[in-house]
């Protein structure tokens, strides 16, 4: 296939259609535009007793764009990972340039959860995301979900729907309607660095 550029990255992702590699070690990368596709609705993530109580305690602190790379690598270091050093490089170039953007949770200075993701108008592609504590990941996804609704972000796309994504509230829907989606969300400006992240009661109310 012809060179990948961030350029061509970031068309593929206005088409609705989004790079994999078959693992780590595979130097190709093949273009992915899924029957269904999996979303959070931005105002249906699911907050379990337990998680919130974990909310509540605190004892860690959420950030974005602080460590970017961190998160990048931390997504691909587990036994099957699509993330090859093309895809790597990639999105780091799109970090660079303000179009990929990661949310951070920390234990004090250690990185325990966090998720990456491509901004194109008011839709947020999530890439992938990571936990090395209880409840981190989805710690990170709480923050990140209320705040991309409160930048004004109208799509959230999770590419495919897994069990843990719809235990949290994500859902799948058809390619066509998934367009429609995609096409409104591009009719949008928003900005992820509009606003500081949401406190962790501003984040607890928005679901309750």
């Amino acid at each position: 296939m012809s060179e990948v550029t961030p350029d061509l990255l970031m068309r593929a992702y206005g088409m609705g259609v989004f790079p994999m590699s078959e693992n780590r070690d595979d130097p190709d990368i093949f273009w992915v535009d899924p029957i269904r596709r999996g979303i959070f609705p931005l105002d249906s993530f699911h907050i379990s007793r337990s998680l919130a109580k974990r909310i509540r305690r605190g004892g860690y602190t959420a950030s974005l764009n602080a460590d970017f790379e961190g998160v990048l690598i931390r997504c691909a270091d587990r036994e099957e990972t699509w993330i090859n050093d093309q895809i790597h490089d990639l999105y780091m170039a799109l970090h660079k340039r303000g179009d990929a953007h990661s949310l951070e949770i920390w234990d004090h200075d250690n990185l325990v959860g966090g998720v990456y993701g491509v901004t194109l108008g008011g839709a947020f592609f999530g890439e992938s995301m990571f936990s090395t504590k209880t409840d981190a990941s989805k710690m990170a996804l709480a923050y990140l979900i209320e705040h991309l609704r409160r930048c004004g972000f109208t799509l959230f796309d999770t590419q495919f729907l897994t069990d843990h994504l719809a235990s949290l509230g994500a859902i799948e829907v058809p390619r066509a309607d998934y367009q429609k989606m995609l096409t409104w969300a591009l009719r949008h400006e928003a900005d992820i660095t509009a606003h500081s992240l949401p406190s962790p009661s501003e984040v607890l109310t928005a679901s309750a």
